[in-house]
């Protein structure tokens, strides 16, 4: 029987460098060193790492859609820096909700081990709330920011019939996308040590994003 990502030496150390990076601009955030930017831009190449690694394993078509979310959210975390001239905000929505779209398909069409439990239908409650509550605030932005609350949400539902680690990861990722904005719509209701939780949750939800799909490529659990 093949082993987890976690149970292996030679798969698990290629996380290192990524949960070191994510340590450091979490840190820099909270002390507001200017470390922040640049170390945010390792972030998702760090961990194409262990994608990259594993790219002998099959279906090809899950090393493929790993690497677009991954390059999506790369683009998504630098837009302000890649792009200067271009509103920050829309292209940030734009990459990442591209890189939901991959993770949802990896979900449905490669990851998927067991039906969709009947409490998903919780993350339909939270993009209602959301709107209801952010709506108002989004402005010219309000169909933007629901396109991507829809997306956002598909992509933690479709995580439930999935292993356990890429469930728990899109809970970090969908949590890190609230705060978020929270901070950006209604600025003045958060603190500011709301900013490296907006980075740790998204960091740890990446993170075990990409090793629950590791591990469910490795262990050959999918359900066909």
């Amino acid at each position: 029987m093949q082993r987890s990502v976690f149970g292996r030496p030679t798969i698990w150390w290629t996380f290192v460098p990524y949960a070191l990076m994510s340590v450091l601009h979490v840190g820099a955030l909270a002390v507001g060193s200017d470390l922040a930017p640049p170390t945010k831009l390792w972030l998702m190449p760090l961990l194409a790492i262990p994608v990259v690694v594993s790219a002998r394993l099959r279906p090809m078509l899950a090393i493929i859609l790993l690497l677009a979310a991954l390059l999506f959210s790369w683009l998504g975390d630098g837009a302000g820096a890649l792009f200067p001239s271009a509103p920050e905000l829309p292209l940030m929505l734009g990459f990442f909700g591209l890189a939901h779209v991959a993770y949802i398909v990896l979900f449905l069409r490669v990851l998927r081990r067991q039906r969709m439990p009947w409490w998903a239908l919780v993350y339909a409650a939270w993009w209602i709330a959301m709107i209801l509550f952010l709506g108002p605030h989004t402005g010219d932005l309000l169909i933007a920011v629901g396109a991507y609350g829809l997306v956002l949400g598909a992509t933690a539902a479709v995580a439930t019939r999935c292993h356990p680690l890429v469930m728990v990861g899109s809970i970090f990722f969908l949590t890190s996308d609230t705060v978020l904005a929270f901070r950006l719509f209604v600025p003045d209701a958060m603190p500011d040590w709301t900013s490296p939780v907006v980075m740790a949750t998204y960091t740890l939800g990446q993170g075990l994003i990409v090793a629950g799909a590791l591990t469910t490529l490795r262990e050959g659990k999918i359900q066909r």
